[in-house]
């Protein structure tokens, strides 16, 4: 067993769930440690039987409730030191027996699930996407994407699954009522992945292994879930002799879990 589900995704929230026969993590918990648990009861899933929560990054809408779930179900929390250091409100709340520290560079393993890190270009302390593998099947986890580099790309390459952001449609986001500075910020080089680049991203997976792609961290004012689809979709068909049953695609809901996928 191998399964992943998107508990919330969007610029407003996000926490993810991994599973396989022996080992639980979360990836973030940028909601209310009270939505996390409550995804996770729908689920049949016990909190404390969480074997841990990695953090990519130090935003509010990837740690807002970090501190308080890790406390109140006794969880530990695998972070770079660099990131540790920039949220110090959930750095307090988390027991130092619970704190685990990783350097980006560096695979490690918790319970059957080998994880590795990766660096990304955001306006964050040291954030990261991850690399996690149960067996010989891997999935990514990938958001908060400036710009697309090789070496990104490189440690996507071989997915079975993967999550990618969507973040913006670049004529939405000029329309929306964001401020200049944040329209800038979001479409520098290193806020935010357009629906055009994911595309282009999942068509260069393809030629690698890709089965199953999720579309996440879509914002609320500047992107709409069929407007990232449609454009993934026809990124896809404009680089390939696209077959949508070659594909699994689907948008993460902001507010609603998704279903389980099964890797």
């Amino acid at each position: 067993m191998f399964n992943f589900c998107s508990l919330y995704s969007g610029s407003s929230g996000n926490s993810l769930f991994i599973e396989t026969n022996n080992t639980r993590l979360l990836v973030d918990a940028g909601v209310s440690s009270k939505k996390i648990e409550n995804a996770l009861l729908d689920m049949n899933i016990e909190p404390s039987t969480l074997d841990g929560i990695l953090v990519t990054h130090e935003h509010t809408d990837h740690v807002q409730g970090l501190g308080t779930f890790s406390n109140k179900f006794d969880l530990p929390v695998f972070v770079n030191q660099e990131t540790l250091d920039a949220m110090p409100k959930q750095r307090d709340k988390i027991s130092s027996n619970n704190i685990k520290t990783f350097k980006v560079t560096d695979k490690f393993s918790i319970g059957d699930l080998d994880i590795k890190p990766f660096s990304i270009p955001h306006d964050a302390a040291n954030p990261c996407g991850f690399n996690i593998w149960n067996g010989t099947k891997k999935i990514s986890i990938a958001t908060d994407i400036g710009h697309m580099t090789d070496n990104i790309l490189n440690n996507l390459e071989e997915s079975l699954f993967i999550l990618l952001e969507a973040n913006y449609d670049p004529e939405v986001l000029r329309c929306s009522s964001y401020p200049f500075p944040l329209k800038a910020r979001i479409a520098g080089p290193t806020g935010h992945l357009s629906n055009e680049i994911a595309g282009k991203t999942i068509s260069h997976l393809l030629s690698s292994g890709l089965k199953n792609a999720m579309l996440g961290h879509l914002s609320k004012e500047s992107n709409f879930p069929e407007l990232a689809y449609q454009t993934v979709v026809d990124e896809l068909i404009a680089n390939h002799n696209f077959d949508q049953s070659n594909l699994s695609l689907c948008v993460a809901s902001r507010d609603v879990p998704s279903k389980l996928i099964h890797i």
